[in-house]
């Protein structure tokens, strides 16, 4: 199957092949949209014509009832309700009890010379900050263990298991057992933290209290326990694995171009002035914006599916109700007749006279519309604080001889990204 032998490489070819195009794998076709137009039309125009696809429908086992998987008036419902724990003040809240923090925690750990495995470092950050975000320290220690622990190994096996055949899922093979027992565990200690939670009751300054706070404001019901253990576990899989994800190629990025470096160096000294980053700091950090936008341009997530529930029609092609439909981020984020010289990094393509002719529907690293990612401010903000935190210490190197790039697995992960931690001396 292309999709899964080469999928950058079918990805970029589809826009010469037309507005819609469509691929088979096996029986089941798949329309895929290539245009920011449509792409706006699917997501956010017409959302109400389409449900989650056949991606979200092989994560339910794993993500319940949860925001990535959810449809219909139950997901509007459930996104009323946890928006509130998404606002600016609890951002601001996690930002400085969490995000700067665990980011300093970490720089102190490196010492000079020291070759870190920046990839699994950032993802080991990311989940630790969600996990601390959701849980409060009295009640988020074996979670976060399991967190940890649990994450990786699904997040190794998500994208295969979403493209295969059904009957796959069911073979005694090492990676569904993995699979299995990872997600077993992870909503076991989740279900017991959400239950411990609910006993203690208030707002214990987490996510989790927000979100069994919550109240529809439409009914006045509140999330069960299992609607709130799935929201946990969709926060969990999908904001930690994009932000490591993004961190690692920005260090990586920035690794490899001086010139882009020295500048975002030079912000991050003026901006900070020796001491810690704070969300307030976050205006001021223009250039880090400008890198964290081309970062998620180049290595966003690569496929968004959705499902016709009625018939419709889209550049031209009908649509019968029940088909797969999809949008790549990778083939909008690459056309260069949006972004010029697309595979340049260049954060300077969003200075403000510039990024305004992006037209609407052409970046989407959280997608948009009505199912836009909740954590489209959260994870910015998160990955601005820590790039921040790190680099007022630290210049990160490329290892001489090391082999960078994307490997495609829920996201576009490095293979592999060890750096060199180098002392930063201001003047």
């Amino acid at each position: 199957m292309p999709m899964l032998r080469d999928p950058l490489k079918l990805l970029s070819s589809l826009r010469s092949h037309g507005d819609v195009v469509r691929l088979d794998f096996g029986p089941m076709p798949v329309y895929l949209v290539t245009t920011p137009e449509l792409a706006w039309r699917l997501l956010a125009v017409d959302a109400g014509k389409f449900d989650k696809g056949i991606v979200f429908d092989k994560m339910r086992p794993l993500f319940g009832d949860g925001l990535a998987t959810s449809n219909g008036a139950f997901n509007q419902r459930q996104r009323r309700m946890m928006l509130p724990a998404f606002q600016r003040s609890r951002i601001a809240l996690y930002a400085e009890t969490t995000m700067t923090k665990l980011a300093a925690d970490l720089a102190d750990s490196w010492k000079p010379g020291e070759v870190v495995e920046f990839d699994r470092r950032m993802q080991d950050l990311a989940l630790t900050i969600s996990g601390r975000t959701l849980f409060s320290t009295e009640l988020g220690d074996d979670a976060l263990t399991e967190i940890q622990r649990s994450i990786p190994i699904m997040l190794k096996y998500v994208m295969v298991r979403a493209f295969s055949p059904k009957f796959v899922e069911r073979l005694p093979i090492p990676a569904n057992r993995e699979f299995d027992a990872a997600a077993a565990r992870l909503r076991r200690v989740i279900g017991d933290a959400v239950v411990e939670a609910r006993g203690k009751g208030g707002d214990q300054g987490d996510l989790l209290s927000m979100l069994l706070l919550a109240k529809d404001d439409e009914t006045g019901e509140k999330m069960t326990d299992r609607q709130v253990e799935d929201e946990v576990i969709t926060i969990l899989t999908t904001g930690a694995e994009t932000t490591a994800v993004a961190l690692a190629w920005f260090f990586h990025e920035i690794g490899a171009r001086p010139d882009i470096e020295r500048r975002f160096h030079a912000e991050v000294d003026e901006v900070l002035a020796g001491g810690p980053a704070r969300f307030e700091h976050l205006p001021r950090l223009v250039y880090t914006q400008r890198i964290i936008n081309e970062v998620v341009r180049r290595t966003p997530p690569v496929i968004l599916m959705r499902r016709a529930r009625e018939d419709v029609e889209l550049g031209g092609v009908r649509i019968p109700a029940g088909t797969e439909v999809a949008v790549s981020q990778h083939t909008l984020h690459r056309d260069p007749r949006w972004f010029p010289d697309p595979e340049r990094f260049d954060p300077d393509r969003w200075e403000p006279e510039r990024a305004a002719e992006v037209p609407k529907g052409a970046f989407i690293p959280f997608g948009a519309g009505a199912r836009l990612c909740p954590g489209h401010q959260f994870a910015p903000t998160e990955i601005a604080l820590v790039a921040a935190t790190i680099s007022a210490r630290w210049r990160l190197e490329p290892v001489p001889g090391v082999k960078v790039f994307p490997k495609i697995k829920a996201t576009m992960q490095p293979n592999r990204l060890p750096m060199i931690a180098r002392p930063r001396t201001t003047g």
